[in-house]
């Protein structure tokens, strides 16, 4: 056989990141995000608090899903980081007295930190041992928290007086929506950027073969820290927008914003959207939020069963989830972080 035959096929085939399809989908999409700036003189009440909830949504999938789908990290306690974020912005707002909206950015480095000295111990940890220690430490700072009756104690607390002595309900929709959004977009560009780098690479090494990575040089510890202490910091900075939107921790006090609840809520939106893919997880938020939004208040506790049936569903017949299987149907990437192989022709 010639070497003209030999190169022939591989001369048909090219490596590629970028697509015409995915370059423009981004261009549309950072543009969107740079009109959605001006909802809050656009819209009314109702939709700057339904596009408020949509983004804390869209930032605790997105951070799930980086630590599960490209970091192997399935964590059943990434609610710590929530309570921590709330109950952050009442103690320096209430407290201390500083502007709100500069408490919920102190909260969010405050979160981050936090992350990574306890990511020094959780991260030993593999597996379901990994799930239950993030569960144990969410347990852990909900009983702390409780214990404080600085904080409200077990009965919650509330920072009305901090927001409304400072802005009117007006104007603290319109700052928490922007700090929502800023928020939304800022993680997912940090996430995007970190997941096109080496560590995306070496954090998929990870997740499907711990010890292989490491024989490989791939410093295991170092990039799971990276990744846990941004999640840390992301779901601290949706805990801070989830106060600063209900402005109080009652009347469950601390069991509601620390409740595994929230964990089921991000493990829905990412197993419905899709795993492992960096789009996935937005539209699985996109999903969750609409059957929040337009059922739960209709069918009341047959809520909670229609979620259930639709996570069973996914699981049975898309068990990459909804985005996972439209891009292996039509092998389709929007925001792609890896690359692929095409043919000449555009074939995979």
């Amino acid at each position: 056989m010639s070497e003209q035959a030999v190169a022939a096929p591989s001369a048909a085939l090219r490596v590629e990141r970028w697509s015409p399809v995915s370059a423009v989908f981004t261009a549309l999409l950072v543009a969107a995000m740079a009109l959605l700036a001006f909802a809050p003189m656009l819209f009314g009440q109702g939709m700057l608090d339904n596009l408020i909830q949509l983004y804390f949504l869209v930032i605790l999938a997105i951070m799930w899903n980086a630590l599960a789908g490209y970091g192997g990290l399935v964590s059943v306690g990434q609610q710590a980081f929530i309570g921590i974020g709330a109950y952050a912005v009442v103690f320096l707002s209430v407290e201390h007295s500083l502007n709100p909206y500069l408490a919920m950015l102190l909260a969010t480095l405050i979160g981050g930190g936090i992350a990574i000295p306890l990511a020094a111990i959780v991260l030993w940890l593999r597996g379901g041992a990994f799930a239950i220690g993030m569960w144990v430490v969410a347990e852990v700072f909900a009983l702390l928290v409780s214990l404080d009756a600085a904080l409200g104690g077990g009965t919650g607390t509330s920072a009305v007086l901090a927001f409304n002595l400072r802005y009117t309900p007006e104007q603290r929709l319109r700052n928490t929506y922007w700090f929502a959004l800023a928020a939304a977009a800022l993680l997912l560009a940090i996430l995007f950027a970190l997941l096109r780098g080496r560590l995306g690479v070496s954090l998929q090494a990870i997740r499907d073969n711990e010890d292989a990575a490491a024989s490989l040089g791939v410093h295991v510890l170092l990039g799971k820290g990276v990744l846990f202490v941004l999640a840390g910091a992301g779901c601290t900075a949706a805990g801070a927008v989830i106060l600063a939107w209900q402005l109080s921790i009652l009347p469950l006090g601390p069991d509601s914003i620390f409740g595994v609840n929230w964990t089921a809520k991000m493990i829905f939106m990412v197993l419905v959207g899709g795993l492992g893919t960096f789009e996935g997880p937005i539209i699985g938020a996109v999903v969750l939020y609409l059957l929040e939004t337009y059922t739960s208040t209709r069918l009341g506790v047959w809520y909670l069963v229609l979620l259930g049936g639709i996570a069973i569903g996914v699981a049975l017949f898309m068990p990459r989830g909804i985005w996972g299987s439209l891009q292996e149907r039509f092998n389709v990437r929007l925001l792609p972080v890896g690359y692929r192989l095409r043919g000449a022709g555009g074939g995979r």
